[in-house]
């Protein structure tokens, strides 16, 4: 877990985006777990990002708006696959997440979570145009999310707990040399990876990439912020 000092004259509350987006991902993870497995691939494609739907240009206007498929690019955010893929991405979203709401205030952070996610599945989506499998899951979303905290902490350090021999060893690792690490596995998966398989690893690259923008683009107004 990552503590970071940030010095504000405001008392900061208690980071509810933060808390909403793990909430809202676990109880609707529960409730595609108590449907069967046929019920559980159907509810995925509709509210999943689905691209050949995505670009069917062919369908009338009226029956696009009707499904929704737009706005799939933000509610697959909140639904996942498995179990596994939930854990990993709220592990990296409250290690990440909490430090980034408290300096960009939580509708900030809200909407850099909703909009890194939404652009990460529209690029996944058209890197997969013709796929009828839907993309599903919060790794655009939290890679935005891990882009913001490098650019807001370049110079923070994370806590790693290494094996060395017998022992295990509590060891601080600046967190751009671990991060920086991370996007180069994403490019490396992306060309030799199962690029279209489970995992659609240009979403992850585009996330990050929209997060540190967006950290960016918003320093003034965290300034502003601060010293109220």
């Amino acid at each position: 877990m990552v503590f970071i000092q940030v010095e504000s004259r405001r008392r900061p509350g208690p980071p509810w985006a933060t808390i909403s987006i793990v909430t809202l991902s676990v109880l609707a993870f529960f409730w595609l777990a108590s449907t069967g497995s046929n019920e559980r691939l159907a509810l995925l494609a509709r509210w999943g990002t689905v691209p050949a739907q995505l670009f069917d240009t062919s369908a009338p206007l009226l029956r696009q708006v009707i499904e929704l498929r737009a706005l799939r690019l933000f509610s697959a955010l909140f639904v996942h696959a498995n179990w596994l893929h939930l854990t990993g991405n709220l592990l990296f979203l409250m290690i990440f997440g909490l430090a980034a709401e408290r300096l960009l205030g939580s509708r900030r952070f809200l909407a850099l979570y909703l909009i890194g996610g939404g652009i990460a599945n529209l690029v996944g989506a058209v890197t997969l145009s013709s796929a009828v499998t839907p993309i599903v899951g919060s790794s655009g979303a939290v890679s935005a999310v891990v882009g913001a905290y490098l650019a807001l902490f370049p110079r923070s350090r994370l806590g790693l707990v290494l094996p060395l021999g017998l022992f295990l060893e509590f060891v601080k690792v600046p967190a751009s040399l671990l991060i920086g690490f991370w996007v180069l596995l994403q490019l490396l998966f992306t060309y030799v990876g199962p690029t279209f398989g489970a995992v659609v690893w240009w979403t992850h690259i585009a996330g990050f990439c929209v997060g540190v923008v967006m950290a960016l683009i918003s320093r003034p107004a965290i300034a502003r912020r601060l010293r109220q």
